[in-house]
């Protein structure tokens, strides 16, 4: 049998060590970030037209937003990312894009009603 790495362990112990994942809940849990990240970005936006943030303030304020977003993210997760998701990328990065159109889509929206 071949060296483990350790005296005494088995193929099964070194595969028992191996965290294991259920795809459908990572599935769930990715889809929950993109829809979170997509309704804070919209309230951001919404926020940030009334208020009349213009140029940079208002990506500030994005920016701000996502923050807050990943932190209650990986709060809701008690800071144990790992256990469900495939690492801490999921969690600030993911959505930050497609939020950010939807962020400017709202934005500016009631900004001309201003």
């Amino acid at each position: 049998m071949a060296n483990l790495g350790a005296p005494g362990k088995t193929a099964s112990d070194i595969t028992d060590e191996l965290p294991t994942f259920n795809v459908e809940n990572m599935q769930n849990n990715a889809k929950i970030i993109y829809y979170s990240r997509t309704f804070m970005s919209i309230i951001g936006g919404v926020i940030a037209g009334i208020l009349g943030f213009t140029g940079l303030t208002g990506f500030i304020l994005y920016f701000l937003v996502m923050a807050i977003t990943s932190v209650g993210l990986a709060a809701k997760a008690g800071f144990s990312v790992h256990s469900y998701f495939d690492g801490w990328n999921r969690i600030i990065l993911d959505g930050f894009l497609g939020g950010l159109l939807s962020f400017v889509l709202f934005w500016t929206y009631p900004n001309d009603f201003s």
